[in-house]
């Protein structure tokens, strides 16, 4: 943008305005419209390249959502421990985060609304798979396909605790 700024004599600059606008010459006005056009161009190309960047990769953003939600997950657990002396057990499994389990060993202190607010499952929609001896656990997504092992996108993701 250009800013023009001109020296009034003292007259001119001192005396009230009156309700008078001075009228702008073409060769003073703002952005030409060749400049707006280029604005324009150079906004569209840096919109087009986030776009891309954000929108072309939502596995690898998926991939990056479960390794986020597995270390949370994991200091869930880890707070579950520390209440209750050990971790859900494989059969009591993530859901003893959301619910306060109702088969042995009972949680001896169990939060109002849980420790996560509902049985998580991983950023594909599939569960997380969980196992625990009550003083270690394992935690693991089985990737985009769901199934174990693979490669790429299809990894497993784990985390471990105890």
């Amino acid at each position: 943008m250009r800013i023009v700024l001109k020296q009034f004599d003292d007259t001119v600059a001192s005396a009230p305005l009156k309700g008078k606008r001075r009228a702008i010459p073409d060769s003073e006005a703002g952005l030409t419209l060749l400049e707006m056009i280029v604005v324009l161009v150079i906004i569209a190309i840096v919109a087009g390249l986030v776009t891309m960047n954000v929108v072309g990769r939502p596995d690898q953003a998926r991939v990056t959502t479960t390794k986020t939600n597995l270390a949370s997950l994991s200091s869930a657990l880890k707070m579950y421990r520390l209440d209750n002396g050990q971790y859900p057990t494989t059969q009591q499994g993530l859901k003893a985060l959301a619910e306060k389990p109702v088969t042995p060993p009972l949680p001896a202190a169990w939060p109002d609304g849980g420790y996560v607010s509902e049985d998580p499952v991983d950023a594909w929609g599939n569960p997380y798979v969980y196992s625990s001896t009550g003083a270690s656990f394992e935690l693991k997504s089985l990737g985009k396909d769901g199934k174990p092992g693979g490669e790429g996108l299809d990894a497993d993701l784990d985390t471990k605790g105890g």
